[in-house]
């Protein structure tokens, strides 16, 4: 079995209803008794189940996560285009960072009946089915039932992450129940994550790691990745957004039942501390290891470069660092890079029809990675930061083939001596872009108005696809392929999506740990951090801040390290979707997400102009917004609220 093959059963009506809790109606439960009379229907089921998880996350314009918040700039172009077939793109998440959210058909919406609900249902039909195939090991069912309890954790979860209390469904209903049984009020937050955390336990008691499943059987749930969704969901427990916010304290279910806590509760970041502690056990146990080590590349800084590019890439499903994958099918086209690579003139030697440009990284996600020395430019007292938007040179050959070296000022001190997670990701002016297997000159990125990576308009034109900042998305991208073969080298080698790899267990436990203890320590807090920090090529955290910070005690106080903790999601995380989360279950949102998103004047025609004559980068896009505290949980569709009797969320 190849990856990329999930589908649906021809078994419409189980999804054809109006309530999300419609199941299937009587005269068709001969039809699902069929078909789990044999093993390879019963598959076929299992993957069915799957399926629904993988069709909410098929593109990229789908995925919230990925560009509602304030990571992703993209012109009118991009949010304007429309496909082949003459169909508008739907952007999930702009049109949520951009404040269109709305209840009567809400962007990102999973609670439906064709959604994960359906997901859920189909989940509680294998379950109660699998018993009748009879020609398969009870040891084979037994593995499958509890890949299918850690799918039907994630489905809870997933929903639980956006709309907080939601509707436990234990066993589908009978259809022959009436109304008032099909409508089921929402469960308290904390039922919810005792739900999910118990059929996760009982998953990975019988879960193998992913490195002993069947490779046919590794895009299914393992012993790792139920361990880590375990320690995620009681972080999301323990952080303030579900955790004494004082915004939910009256909300309630249809029966009067408190949805959320009363106040807070320090015990919960004990347990999710703990949680990921274990998680981290069972994956090392497992074979599991941050990527590092590279030695193909000439020199120190490219080889950690690598090291960071391969921390993301799957390709024929090999990554040593991903607990949890899913695979996109392989008829999808809606991939990141097609918007975020460059796009050439039609004569240039590497064009490519396929790509269409127009998302790049905001000038706020640029600043955000770390000076050489690991430490926030606006923190290292070795680094100008008030000379930041001027030009500078680089002659020291640790950054050769990264940065353009001269004997004269041409790279902005901005660009200039980075932590490798900044080449990395970032594709900046002056800046080296590797993009085949080889490095030559013509691989510099020169961003300017009339450059090979810049706009050959004057104005901003919505009917262009445009890079509004001056910079492009290395991260997720394969160094060795050039831009003209992208699509058929990438489509031939079987890529899959990361949703959670080992360093999120590293900062899930320094977080846990730090919040729950009353100063941060070595073992709980520092270790874990400076794990991700070795591997991105950086000094220790406590020798850094000790060593080169203006503010050096900053790393010893809980709320010191706090900030420092979130900053390290930011970036090692950049483009990948926690930032969205993120804000919201710690409560930043509002303060993060009211901001204008800022770049380089990108039609300016000498580098004074380009460089706004180095006073700071210009306004690039003015219309987010984020309204707090509605915009904390995603609204239920109007409709469904009205036919189920559930409770709409606050400010909705």
């Amino acid at each position: 079995m190849r990856y990329g093959w999930f589908i649906f059963l021809p078994l419409a009506v189980l999804v054809s209803g109006c309530n999300y809790l419609d199941t299937v109606p009587e005269n068709d439960i001969e039809t699902v008794e069929t078909i789990f009379e044999k093993r390879e229907n019963a598959e076929l089921w299992l993957e069915s189940c799957y399926s629904f998880l993988v069709n909410e996350y098929l593109g990229v314009s789908s995925r919230p996560e990925i560009t509602g918040t304030d990571e992703l700039v993209a012109n009118e172009f991009v949010r304007q285009y429309r496909d082949n077939n003459g169909n508008k793109i739907k952007w999930v998440g702009f049109s949520i960072a951009d404040g269109l959210q709305m209840a009567q058909e809400p962007y990102g919406n999973i609670w439906k009946n064709n959604g994960f609900y359906a997901g859920i249902r189909y989940c509680n039909i294998f379950m109660d089915k699998i018993g009748l195939v009879y020609n398969m090991k009870d040891e084979e069912k037994d593995l499958w039932v509890a890949e299918i309890k850690a799918l039907k954790a994630q489905f809870y979860f997933e929903l639980m992450r956006r709309y907080g209390p939601i509707v436990l469904v234990p066993q589908n209903i009978h259809v022959n129940e009436k109304q008032s049984e099909m409508q089921q009020f929402r469960s308290p937050i904390d039922s919810v994550v005792s739900v999910i955390v118990t059929l996760l336990d009982e998953a990975v008691e019988v879960l193998p790691h992913m490195n002993g499943k069947e490779f046919s059987r590794q895009g299914f749930h393992c012993k790792e990745s139920a361990a880590a969704l375990k320690a995620m969901t009681l972080l999301y427990a323990a952080s303030p957004l579900f955790n004494g916010n004082p915004a939910y304290t009256d909300f309630s279910n249809r029966n009067g039942e408190k949805c959320f806590p009363a106040g807070y509760d320090a015990e919960k970041w004990k347990k999710a501390a703990e949680a990921a502690d274990k998680a981290i056990e069972i994956a090392l146990e497992g074979g599991k290891k941050l990527i590092s080590g590279n030695t193909s590349q000439p020199t120190e800084l490219l080889n950690r470069m690598m090291d960071i590019e391969k921390s993301v890439s799957v390709v024929n499903f090999k990554n040593d660092e991903a607990l949890l994958l899913f695979a996109p099918s392989n008829y999808n086209t809606d991939y990141l890079w097609t918007w975020t690579l460059p796009f050439l003139s039609s004569t240039d030697k590497d064009y490519s029809a396929s790509v269409l440009s127009g998302v790049a990284p905001s000038m706020k996600i640029v600043e955000m990675y770390y000076t050489e020395r690991g430490l926030p430019i606006e923190e290292d007292r070795m680094w100008d930061y008030s000379a930041r938007y001027k030009l500078g040179i680089e002659t020291n050959p640790f950054y050769l083939n990264v940065v353009e070296q001269q004997n004269t000022p041409t790279v902005l001190n901005l660009h200039l001596r980075r932590e490798p997670r900044f080449y990395a990701h970032i594709a900046a002016d002056r800046c080296y872009w590797q993009r085949g297997s080889y490095i030559s000159n013509d691989m510099i990125v020169k961003c300017r108005y009339g450059e090979r990576y810049g706009t050959n308009i004057n104005t901003i034109n919505s009917s262009t696809p445009q890079n509004l900042t001056g910079y492009y998305l290395r991260k997720f991208i394969h160094s060795d392929v050039t831009n003209k073969a992208y699509y058929t080298t990438v489509m031939n080698r079987d890529e899959a999506n990361i949703i959670i790899r080992l360093a999120d267990l590293y900062l899930m436990k320094a977080e846990a740990w730090n919040e729950y203890l009353s100063a941060p320590d070595e073992e709980h807090v520092y270790r874990p951090l400076d794990e991700v920090r070795k591997r991105a090529g950086l000094l220790g955290l406590v020798d850094s801040w000790t060593s080169y910070a203006k503010n050096p005690n900053k790393v010893f106080t809980k709320e010191g390290m706090r900030e420092i903790i979130r900053r390290e999601w930011d970036i090692e995380f950049a483009f990948e979707g926690r930032r969205f989360w993120n804000l919201r279950r710690w409560l930043t949102a509002a303060d993060e997400l009211n901001e204008s998103q800022y770049g380089w004047n990108i039609t300016g025609q000498t580098v004074e102009q380009f460089y706004n004559n180095f006073n700071g980068p210009v306004v690039v896009w003015n219309k987010k917004q984020f309204v707090a505290p509605r915009d904390y949980l995603f609204p239920i569709r109007s409709e469904e609220v009205l036919i189920s009797g559930c409770k709409q969320n606050p400010g909705w």
